[in-house]
């Protein structure tokens, strides 16, 4: 145990999920990701407290990397070791900032109506991210290169303030459109990893997938649930708040299959994508 996790943490969930959040210190972010689910779970936090500490405006960060626009990203290939490297990095800083929106939901909203199974849902999601986040970086360490190494862009936390205020907005954007991105892309790069004779990579990968299937899931789950509570339809809802809080595209190739069996069904995305007929 750190140093830094000696010192007295805060007594309910969204208190620690606070703490792991504002961290720098991305070894300790992860301890604290973990052991705050790991005593959720155990049932040994309250949810929250008038004492819990406020919620940053952005997540901890170290120095390194530097945030740069989309545009100036290294170019990522599975064909060269250094292509490959600019591809493990750029994962790797996607899974750091899903940990990030994971814990960001749970403190974020813990004051909402909602059954304390959503947090045990979104908990799951935090420390699987972390667990993603870990092995990403010692890929790059068994490489010989290291998490900040490169510049990453800062597109994913933007999420976070446009659907500050608004639960069904957030669940709409982070686990079903760039959550379910990811289910979309990964087969085919499984696919070129194992070609070129990367199977390490592909076996993280393979983990990460099968991981992300369920965090869609969850995300689903929930979305349906304040739908249906509303007595909306989540479909139409879902394309309402994609419209509104989301400046990307929603574009082909869909994994329809596996976006499916999360609950993701074609009537949620197909309209939106530029390309349907």
């Amino acid at each position: 145990m750190s140093a830094a996790m000696a010192e007295p943490l805060p007594a309910t969930l969204r208190g620690q999920a606070v703490a792991a959040l504002a961290t720098a210190d991305l070894d300790l972010k992860r301890e604290l990701t973990l052991r705050a689910g790991e005593r959720w779970f155990a049932r040994t936090l309250g949810l929250s407290g008038p004492s819990d500490p406020p919620l940053p405006d952005r997540p901890g960060r170290p120095e390194r990397p530097t945030l740069v626009a989309p545009r100036h990203v290294p170019k990522r290939s599975v064909h060269t070791a250094e292509g490959r490297v600019a591809m493990i990095h750029a994962l790797a800083h996607i899974e750091l900032n899903a940990i990030d929106l994971a814990l960001d939901i749970v403190a974020r909203f813990a004051g909402q109506p909602v059954p304390r199974t959503f947090f045990d849902g979104w908990m799951t999601v935090a420390m699987e991210e972390a667990k993603h986040f870990g092995l990403l970086s010692r890929r790059l360490e068994s490489l010989g290169s290291s998490y900040g190494a490169m510049p990453a862009h800062d597109g994913l936390w933007q999420a976070v303030g446009v659907t500050a205020d608004d639960l069904t907005a957030r669940l709409a954007v982070v686990p079903l459109i760039l959550e379910a991105r990811g289910l979309d892309v990964t087969p085919s790069l499984l696919i070129k990893l194992r070609e070129v004779g990367d199977g390490e990579t592909a076996e993280i990968l393979e983990i990460i997938y099968e991981d992300e299937k369920k965090h869609v899931a969850i995300g689903a789950k929930w979305f349906r649930f304040l739908c249906a509570r509303e007595r909306l339809d989540p479909a139409r809802r879902f394309q309402e708040l994609v419209r509104l809080c989301f400046r990307g595209e929603i574009k082909p190739p869909f994994n329809d299959r596996a976006r499916a069996e999360a609950g993701l069904t074609p009537t949620f995305y197909r309209s939106l994508s530029p390309l349907s007929s």
